[in-house]
This record gives C-alpha cells, structure tokens and sequence, in this order.
C-alpha cells in the first residue's frame, strides 16, 4: 500500500534552511554525524509532531547527506511519511521484538543505522542530556571508535530565532489563543461545572481560529478559587461559585507551535487587593513591553518589570517568563533578571507574569510576543484585563 503524504506546514526549502544551519554548527564542532532524540528539535527538522517519543527514536544528521534518516518504532513510520518532508527511504522502522526488552531496544537500531551509513568511527554528536546513563553508555560502548560530543541544547539555540515562516504560522496559534480566552469569558458562570467550562474551552482551541483549526491541545491551567494560590494544576471536580477567582492559562497549537497567553478572571467585584495587583501588573507589562528591542537582554526585560510591580508594592519570585516556540517551551532564554541573553529579531517569548504571592491568592496575566527590529510586536491579543463576570 503507498501512502500518501499529508500537508506540510512549512516548504521543503525551510526545512533545508534549518538543516543547514545545523550542520554549520556541526561543522564547528567537528563531527561528522549528529543524533538527534529531542522531539521538538525533530519537530524543527522534519515537521514530525506524532506522540511516539515514548519509545526510543532518533534523527540521524550526515554531513556527508542532503536528507537525515529518520529511526523510529515500525508502527509510527507512516506517521513520519504522513507528516515530514523526508523520503521514504529515510524513514527507517525497527521492529516491534526492541519495544519491552530487557537486553535491546530502538537505540541499538540506531547505533546499527549509524554502523550502516559508515559513521561509527567519526565525531558523533549526541544530545546527553536527553539521554538516560544507560543509553549514553550504549552508544559509546557499541561506538568505541567514534569521538562523541556533547550537542545538548544547540538545535534549541538554533531554533531560538525564527523565521519569517515560523513566525506566521506563530500568529496563526496566537489567534486560537485569544479564541480560547474569549470563549472562557463567555462560559464562565456561578454553578457551571470547571469541567464543562473546560470542555467549552478546549473544543475552542481545537476548532482554531480565522480558519486555521488548532492541531494539538497544549496543557490548559484552571486554578480556581480557593486554589489560586497555584499555577499548574487542572480543573477540578468542582462547581464554579459566585464570587470566586480563576486564573487561567492556555495555549493554541499550530503545527507543533504554541502561543501562550494568562488571564485572570473574576465573579463578581475583585478584591481591593486583587484589583491593586492587576494594576501594578499592567504596568509592568507595558514597561517590560518597551524595554524590548535587539541588543537588550532578558535580564533587562525582567529588571523593568519587577523594579515597577516594586513600586506598586508588590514582588514577583518567579521569572517572568522564557522562550517559547515548539512544544510550549524552549530551554535557552528566560526573563530573569541576570540572564544575558541579548534579544534578536524573531525570537519570541512568553512574558509570563504570573504572581503566585501566598498558598491561597494569585493572579495572571501574559503574552507572547516576537522581537521586531526595533521592540515587540506582542502575537497575543485578548483583552488585556480583569475580567469581571
């Protein structure tokens, strides 16, 4: 049976633009080879968004090959037909007798792949710290000959920046995001149950926005009260009661890529000192928002918002937010004060300013927003405030 191949989010070209600028590091490195098992960093290079990476699996990068080889479990290798750019030819499936054994599993089909592409004595690269100690020692036990580098976190780095594509299909998320924010405002009532409220809200991200359907549901935040004093947990059994807190956060999904977005809303009149919050926040928010643009560091962007929440009388212990991109987020940046990392066009965020200050009072608010050649461009766009219901 041939199958077919699904639609693609992005051109083949772009997929080579990324594979390029992998194997440019790569070349500065001085390896050969690369063997990729992060699943969003295989999400960058092929497109594959496919939950399989419950089992062993891996991207194999050649200097010496225009197109990585792609080894997985037998039974996901039509997904990766279905979903990547990738010829058929590179989609490689190992048989079912490595899934529960005790002796083998799918990396010795990738140490064989390896072996096979006359790789096993050259640089290898190898992503450790997505690697379990015994799966290290596998490959350098099976690979004496190979020099094995360390490549943990390089692809998130090259990932970091995006592109023109990317950052289109990031607006497509934020879109969904918004929806999602809306029809919460729109549900949420005294005596609904948090499990129908939800139901409405993930029906919303699924059915997307401005025709782009949502496709995946990224992890959804329900923190009512008297729990809002927490940041992740889900919904509960509960019935939603008057005069009470929710603190919600979401995300759309478009092809692997989420936009974030918080909002916080109130049944009935807020609090004195919810309301002094929400305020001291928005505040923050426009004066990290403008202390955006290239050549500033993510320290900066979090110094700005705590020194105003500080003047409003409030702290914040936690960062204020990181990169974002595939899979919700990117281990690279944060927007904590002290991190240098200097803001390039094209890199995109979650400010995320979420204030969790005792066991039972909290509030939320954020964005996400892109880095422009001259400050931001925030991709998120509901109503930025408290909603009173």
């Amino acid at each position: 049976m041939t199958i077919s191949r699904g639609p693609q989010a992005f051109p083949r070209t772009e997929y080579l633009r990324r594979l390029a600028a992998v194997k440019l590091e790569m070349g500065h490195r001085g390896i050969d080879a690369l063997v990729v098992n992060n699943p969003r960093n295989i999400t960058y290079l092929t497109g594959y968004t496919a939950r399989s990476a419950y089992v062993p699996q891996a991207l194999l990068v050649s200097m010496h090959k225009e197109e990585p080889t792609f080894v997985l479990r037998l039974m996901d290798a039509p997904a990766a037909i279905h979903q990547t750019w990738l010829d058929r030819g590179n989609v490689i499936g190992y048989p079912e007798g490595l899934i529960g054994n005790s002796e083998m599993d799918g990396f010795d089909a990738v140490i064989d792949s390896i072996c096979e592409l006359g790789l096993a004595d050259r640089g290898l690269g190898l992503e450790f710290g997505d690697l379990s100690m015994r799966t290290a020692e596998k490959f350098k036990s099976r690979l004496p000959k190979a020099s094995l580098v360390d490549f943990t976190n390089a692809v998130a780095w090259i990932r970091t920046v995006k592109s023109d594509f990317e950052i289109s299909i990031m607006r497509e998320a934020a879109a969904i995001a918004d929806a999602g924010i809306i029809r919460a405002a729109e549900v949420i009532a005294p005596g609904m149950r948090e499990a129908d409220v939800m139901a409405e809200i993930t029906a919303t991200l699924a059915r997307g926005a401005n025709g782009k359907p949502g496709t995946d549901i990224a992890n959804v935040f329900f923190c009512s009260s008297p729990r809002i004093g927490t940041c992740h947990i889900r919904w509960s059994d509960d019935i939603i009661r008057p005069d009470s807190q929710i603190n919600l956060e979401l995300g759309g999904v478009r092809h692997g890529y989420v936009a974030a977005i918080m909002r916080t809303f109130s049944l009935g009149a807020p609090s004195d000192r919810l309301r002094r919050l929400h305020e001291a926040e928005l505040a923050g928010l426009e004066v990290a928002l403008g202390t955006v643009r290239p050549g500033a560091t993510c320290g900066d962007v979090a110094k700005a918002f705590n020194r105003t929440i500080e003047r409003h009388g409030f702290t914040k212990e936690s960062r204020c937010g990181y990169a974002i991109g595939i899979d919700w987020t990117e281990p690279t940046a944060s927007l904590r004060e002290g991190d240098m990392t200097e803001l390039k066009p094209n890199m995109t965020f979650h400010l995320m300013l979420g204030n969790w200050i005792d066991e039972d009072f909290g509030y939320v608010v954020s964005e996400t927003f892109r880095v422009t050649s001259s400050g931001a461009e925030v991709l998120t766009s509901a109503p930025r405030k408290l909603f009173e219901l």
